[in-house]
């Protein structure tokens, strides 16, 4: 085979979707079902396959000192700044195979296509695999991606899993060095832009029969853990002596809904934990999360202050204690005008309309769910292309893409590169300063 058939070869549909149930082997988790957690042997086992395909798409490759994998493909010049193209590899337990995979792959894949072209750009094209989107190890999303945007916090090493194990430990277990953490950062000189590819995580390109939008914004998120103390005793207890940390915990959970929906805005409590958990004792304590978004940060803002009243009021008139401890949060992020409208030209160069009528627009979508182009946005400015999802169910093992989307996906973000590229200003082509 020539490299061109080889580069053919490796970046159709098909060869990428193998690849998302190859890395989906590489799991903790049993009975098939996958889970994929930050500085895990899983994790090395994926940062060494993508490093592999990306080194078959011409790139350098290196492990950055988070654990993120990355890959670099020069530009016209070596050394100009980058189009940083990625996702993460990192996953939820019993998650679906295409969550954050997908964008890694196609972002592999387009480099590859672009490289055997022998196409010439106006800046390098860099991959990253981010090791920690999901949060799912140590209960703080990003981690991945905001070592690399320089916004890591020395608060969270003291972080643990459920085993215990610190995060600064599992650095050391992993090979990395925690002293060493800031060499992950990067500049808003290194790059251009950031691009990424993600499934829509819901339902609105199915429900219009789109195989592919636009992503105008991402709504910011906050994260807390809570808990409610009462009392424990016997289950005879009379009402009147009663301090049930589980039914305050009913009540404050039912009055979150209400008071989110009536703001438009999503919460989620995900998880919920009881003590001492016996079927014949009143609770004693009840633990539970929840994860609170909205398009604007100010909105998400004033509906938590009322939901930290109504729950001290609960509390109060229930004889209860109440403890709040917020384990993340990440502004809003809003796509920039200039790279929608590359990815409206890589939908329009694929052959996608968002209607009958020819002249209508790329369907642009609000994102609900969190992303890492959310941290990197404190670097360079971000644009996001969505993949229609079966159903939009997300974070599930019946997480489902098509082939013909995935083909269309690799075509019109390969354009969309290109688009910028096209557009990119002579006078920035200009190699970085070493300094």
């Amino acid at each position: 085979m020539t490299a061109l058939t080889d580069s053919i070869h490796r970046t159709g549909a098909a060869a990428v979707l193998d690849r998302c149930d190859e890395l989906a082997t590489h799991t903790s988790a049993p009975d098939g079902l996958i889970e994929r957690v930050y500085l895990s042997p899983e994790h090395a086992a994926v940062n060494a396959l993508a490093a592999g395909w990306m080194r078959d798409a011409g790139m350098a490759t290196w492990q950055d000192a988070a654990g993120n994998q990355c890959g670099r493909l020069e530009g016209a010049t070596p050394g100009l700044p980058a189009l940083l193209l990625g996702s993460h590899l990192d996953t939820v337990p019993s998650a679906g195979r295409y969550d954050g995979i997908l964008g890694v792959l196609t972002a592999i894949a387009v480099v590859d296509r672009i490289q055997a072209s022998g196409r010439s750009l106006p800046f390098a094209l860099e991959v990253v695999a981010f090791g920690d989107e999901e949060g799912t190890r140590f209960g703080t999303a990003l981690l991945g991606s905001r070592a690399l945007a320089g916004t890591w916090l020395d608060a969270w090493w003291e972080l643990t899993d459920e085993a215990g194990t610190t995060l600064h430990d599992a650095f050391l277990a992993f090979g990395l060095d925690p002293a060493a953490i800031t060499a992950a950062a990067r500049t808003s000189n290194d790059f251009v832009g950031y691009l990424e590819t993600h499934i829509e995580q819901g339902p609105l390109l199915e429900e219009r029969d789109l195989p592919l939008g636009i992503v105008s914004s991402i709504a910011g998120a906050r994260r807390f853990q809570i808990t409610v103390t009462g009392k424990a005793g016997h289950s005879g207890t009379p009402w009147t002596h009663r301090r049930d940390a589980l039914a305050g915990a009913s009540e404050a959970i039912v009055a979150i809904e209400r008071l989110a929906r009536g703001a438009d805005l999503i919460a989620t409590v995900g998880h919920l934990e009881v003590f001492p958990d016996a079927v014949n004792v009143i609770a004693g304590r009840a633990e539970f999360s929840l994860d609170l978004r909205g398009r604007f940060d100010a909105d998400r803002d004033s509906v938590w202050q009322q939901i930290e009243a109504l729950l001290d009021e609960i509390c109060a008139a229930r004889g209860l204690h109440v403890a709040v401890h917020q384990t993340h949060s990440a502004p809003a992020a809003r796509c920039s005008d200039r790279l929608r409208g590359v990815i409206a030209a890589g939908i329009e160069a694929a052959g996608i309309r968002a209607g009958a009528a020819a002249e209508a627009e790329p369907l642009e979508l609000l994102s609900m769910a969190g992303h890492d182009a959310m941290a990197v946005a404190h670097l360079t400015e971000i644009g996001m292309l969505f993949v229609r999802c079966a159903g939009g169910v997300s974070h599930h093992p019946d997480e489902s893409v098509t082939e013909a989307d995935v083909a269309r996906a690799l075509d019109a973000f390969e354009a969309a590169v290109l688009a910028l590229a096209d557009a990119h200003p002579a006078q920035a082509q200009q190699p970085r300063d070493p300094a």
